[in-house]
């Protein structure tokens, strides 16, 4: 899938992952190898062992290969590959937009914006969704019939916390067990990747932007979603956790007429582009009454 800067400027990454999920997807070979590796007890091994010493190995190749710029974050030792994964950034490394009728990235990510239908479906390459198969509450899903969608897709060289969008009450979280496969675009031609995979949720209270649902989606080897508060008054900006190794992704659900998406970032996505966004900056605004 095709990406852009918000200046406009065309960037392509993840050549040598397209490559080898290309394989892994397209071909009847590596579907039969994705059945044990999308496995959640696959993935918490994987955990396990990248949560050890041993795993520092991985560290300075995995660096040099994304061309990861490390004066953003803090500084090492790690004690492990997870616990440099999890990396905390640098202090004023991120600019928060702080104005209240602003909606912010919650995430170094590369986002979507997609419509809700009335009948609460949407699309995504090609493939049919429900919200209530995402959420597995019809009565919740019901809510947000005519509303957006933000897919917020982390790949394995951004920043892998995020942050809340606003100050709201925050309800507690809900777990949904499932597999673990990518969260590539590829993988979608195959699997419907966002009612299969291992998933996490709350509902976010808020004055300026209503309710919205926030999701993290666990991907291929991300086995744990670190979510740190339940239910409790929540600040925008505020950190509400972490992914440990892997690509991943945050969905967010905003209700009809409840925010007004920035124009380009609506347009990139009519075009089959997602829009390269950092964490805190602003993607919105609060919709006129």
């Amino acid at each position: 899938m095709k990406m852009k800067r918000r200046d406009g400027t065309v960037c392509q990454s993840e050549n040598g992952q397209q490559k080898m999920l290309g394989v892994l997807y397209g071909t009847k070979f590596g579907r039969m190898l994705l059945k044990p590796l999308t496995a959640p007890w696959i993935s918490c091994l994987a955990g396990r062992f990248l949560s050890t010493g041993l795993s520092c190995v991985f560290i300075g190749p995995f660096i040099r290969k994304n061309h990861i710029d490390m004066t953003q974050y803090e500084e090492g030792p790690f004690a492990s590959y997870n616990a440099f994964f999890a990396r905390h950034i640098r202090e004023g490394a991120r600019h928060v937009d702080m104005q209240k009728d602003h909606l912010i990235s919650p995430a170094d990510s590369k986002l979507t914006v997609l419509p809700i239908k009335k009948d609460g479906r949407f699309i995504i390459k090609h493939t049919e969704y429900t919200v209530a198969s995402l959420l597995k509450n019809e009565e919740l899903a019901r809510t947000f019939e005519g509303g957006q969608m933000l897919i917020f897709r982390l790949t394995v060289d951004d920043y892998h916390r995020y942050c809340y969008m606003a100050d709201g009450e925050k309800e507690d979280n809900v777990y949904i067990p499932g597999k673990f496969h990518t969260v590539n675009p590829i993988a979608n031609d195959y699997f419907p990747i966002y009612k299969e995979n291992a998933r996490e949720y709350t509902l976010l209270h808020t004055a300026e932007f209503g309710d919205m649902v926030i999701m993290e989606v666990g991907a291929l080897l991300v086995g744990k979603i670190k979510n740190h508060h339940g239910k409790q008054r929540v600040h925008r900006g505020e950190e509400k956790g972490y992914f440990e190794f892997g690509g991943s992704t945050v969905v967010v659900l905003v209700k009809k007429d409840a925010v007004l998406i920035d124009e380009d970032l609506v347009q990139n996505s009519r075009d089959g582009c997602e829009t390269v966004v950092r964490l805190g900056e602003k993607i919105g605004c609060k919709a006129a009454v």
